[in-house]
């Protein structure tokens, strides 16, 4: 696991695209893993100027999704599906039916959520997984007591996180209460894992997911064990690392060294 504490999350943004189109050089028809939420927008918006200005060619890549709300339609403007295609996919050529979202409509879901994961099996396994995390340490809808082995299933959002996603629904208006995730196994397997996180909401998990017990009450905190995460965090967000200033060290040299050739 690779801390790097940024000078902002425009920097956080920078830094996660690039690695991004760094791996699309090399491998054209790159699986990625993708996120929701307002954290991972800055990486989406240049990744579509990416494709607009420099003629970054995205027609060979296959999508995954982390997760969506159990019934909402992908009409509907909360969807996630809505979302990914309002910050992402409209400014992409990624053909249709190269991109992926977990079941969440409809009968037999547990069944449709095993052949989700055999599709992943099928594009080759994915190769760049974005993630966010969750003031409750929660990554896709993985929530706290999640078994780290998890696959992608149905589940129930827990109060912090229907209290923390209250503020994208007016009063009165549906808010589900039930998603379908990847599972921390099926985030776990991805060769290659970035994690962004803003804001000082964010300290108290990045702190547990970073520095605490691998534990299943923090789901964050499995990725101690994945050989290539890296975690892109604000200063904010990074604030209550008891080794931040080891972090802050550590990329100083690793620049060095890179300037001088030696990376």
């Amino acid at each position: 696991m690779k801390v790097i504490v940024c000078r902002n999350a425009e920097e956080a943004a920078d830094l996660a695209a690039r690695e991004i189109l760094a791996a699309l050089a090399a491998k054209p028809d790159l699986v990625l893993g993708l996120a929701t939420g307002s954290t991972p927008i800055g990486v989406y918006s240049r990744l579509i100027r990416a494709h607009r200005e420099r003629g970054a060619d995205f027609s060979r890549v296959r999508t995954f999704n982390l997760d969506e709300y159990l019934d909402l339609g992908p009409g509907h403007p909360k969807s996630y599906r809505a979302f990914m295609r309002r910050h992402l996919f409209d400014g992409l050529n990624v053909p249709e039916d190269r991109i992926h979202f977990p079941p969440a409509e409809g009968s037999g879901l547990a069944d449709r959520c095993a052949r989700f994961e055999d599709e992943i099996l099928d594009a080759g396994g994915i190769d760049i997984q974005l993630l966010g995390i969750g003031s409750n340490g929660h990554i896709g809808f993985n929530e706290p007591t999640s078994s780290l082995r998890s696959r992608t299933r149905v589940l129930t959002l827990t109060a912090k996180t229907l209290e923390d996603n209250s503020r994208f629904y007016s009063p009165g208006e549906f808010q589900p209460q039930m998603a379908v995730t990847m599972g921390i196994g099926t985030i776990l397997d991805a060769r290659r894992i970035i994690l962004q996180a803003f804001g000082a909401k964010k300290a108290d998990a990045i702190r547990a997911a970073t520095e605490g017990p691998v534990s299943s009450f923090c789901p964050g905190s499995a990725l101690q064990i994945h050989p290539r995460a890296l975690f892109l965090l604000d200063p904010e967000a990074g604030a209550r690392l008891s080794m931040r200033e080891h972090h802050l060290r550590a990329r100083e040299n690793e620049e060095t060294l890179r300037r001088e050739g030696r990376l």
